[in-house]
């Protein structure tokens, strides 16, 4: 479902989408889409990275039979008596950081999403997620994690919890109406966060013409873009 954004969105485009998600759904996203979510999603993170690829270990079932959408996550979370859980915010964490498993996760996993904070690199748009027709999704500001928290109905299962713990696990999570969310990177490795830096680096010198130079400074502390900073 899409709202072109001539309504009360404000001029932005909202899609909602069912999950697993499809290749069609995928081609239809641009790049400043705010996105939201229904079906399955599983958290995962370093510490389910490095147990996988790092040390070579399977995951209980095959990630793809649950969903092909990856969120790095670390869940406010507890295991109840009964052993259900309680959940509460789930707050995104810099995907940055995971840089090095790409190319081997979207082998073995088939994820076609990533939802994150703050977005990967260029480079990471073009050579890992490009070439396996997925995009990337960041979560709005710090505050929606309690929102984003209110959006998941199920918690069906939640493994390596033992091996890994709370903040590690791999947690399946049923959302609905999971967002918002942003389209950071498209089909194309297009980037939202460098299509607005270059159009704010673009003007960034005007801001400084016709100041004085600053009266105190610390020691290497530089206001020349141009020189090395020490």
């Amino acid at each position: 479902m899409v709202d072109d954004g001539s309504g009360v969105s404000g001029g932005l485009r909202k899609v909602r989408l069912q999950l697993p998600v499809t290749p069609e759904a995928l081609a239809t996203l641009r790049i400043g889409d705010i996105v939201y979510l229904d079906g399955p999603i599983y958290t995962g993170r370093e510490g389910m990275y490095q147990r996988f690829l790092g040390d070579k270990i399977d995951p209980p079932v095959p990630l793809a039979s649950i969903s092909n959408v990856n969120f790095h996550c670390s869940p406010a979370a507890s295991v109840n008596a009964d052993g259900g859980y309680t959940l509460g915010a789930v707050t995104a964490t810099a995907s940055f950081r995971f840089s090095k498993w790409l190319s081997e996760w979207f082998k073995k996993s088939g994820c076609k999403m990533l939802i994150g904070k703050g977005g990967m690199s260029p480079e990471d748009y073009r050579d890992h997620l490009v070439p396996n027709g997925a995009v990337y999704l960041t979560t709005v500001g710090y505050g929606t994690g309690a929102l984003l928290g209110r959006a998941v109905k199920n918690v069906p299962v939640v493994h390596w919890l033992d091996e890994l713990g709370i903040a590690q696990a791999i947690w399946v999570l049923e959302v609905e109406s999971f967002g918002p969310l942003i389209v950071e990177s498209d089909l194309e490795g297009n980037s939202l966060f460098e299509q607005q830096n270059a159009l704010v680096n673009k003007n960034v010198e005007k801001m400084y013409a016709g100041l004085k130079p600053p009266a105190l400074a610390r020691y290497g502390e530089t206001t020349n873009r141009e020189d090395e900073v020490v």
